[in-house]
């Protein structure tokens, strides 16, 4: 059983995240802060006929790191929103590549969390990497 996982804030998180379905990602939280989520690239990604759009790459960094920042916070009632992000594409996704996201904690506050991120693909090539702050407050602030 994994703690974190099975946490209800997580299971409605999962629930709820209709955008991270659309785009086909999944993840695992292995540990507070130990995070890693996938996304295989499909043609529904692409923004040319081979490569992945930066949208996507964003979208499952900011959920990378977001869950991140959750797994820090849940076992106090709260939840995070991002508040700013900085991302650096170093590679293309490419059609059928299959995207690994990890992130860690840089520092965990009692309202803000830094957090940074990085893509690989299935060979290890580095895709993209990020930093970004997160801003924890109550669950019922967000209906959960």
């Amino acid at each position: 059983m994994n703690e974190l996982k099975d946490h209800p804030i997580v299971k409605f998180y999962i629930e709820n995240n209709h955008f991270g379905k659309l785009l086909d990602m999944d993840f695992d939280i292995i540990g507070p802060g130990e995070i890693v989520y996938k996304m295989k690239i499909n043609e529904s990604h692409l923004a040319t006929p081979l490569a992945a759009h930066g949208g996507a790459i964003c979208a499952i960094m900011d959920a990378t790191m977001g869950v991140c920042a959750l797994s820090n916070v849940i076992f106090e009632g709260k939840v995070v929103s991002t508040i700013e992000m900085k991302i650096s594409f170093i590679n293309p996704a490419k059609l059928h590549d299959e995207l690994a996201a990890t992130a860690s904690t840089i520092k965990s506050g009692n309202k803000l969390l830094f957090i940074e991120g990085r893509i690989e693909n299935q060979n290890k090539d580095l895709i993209a990497v990020a930093t970004g702050t997160f801003n924890a407050y109550p669950s019922v602030k967000a209906g959960f």
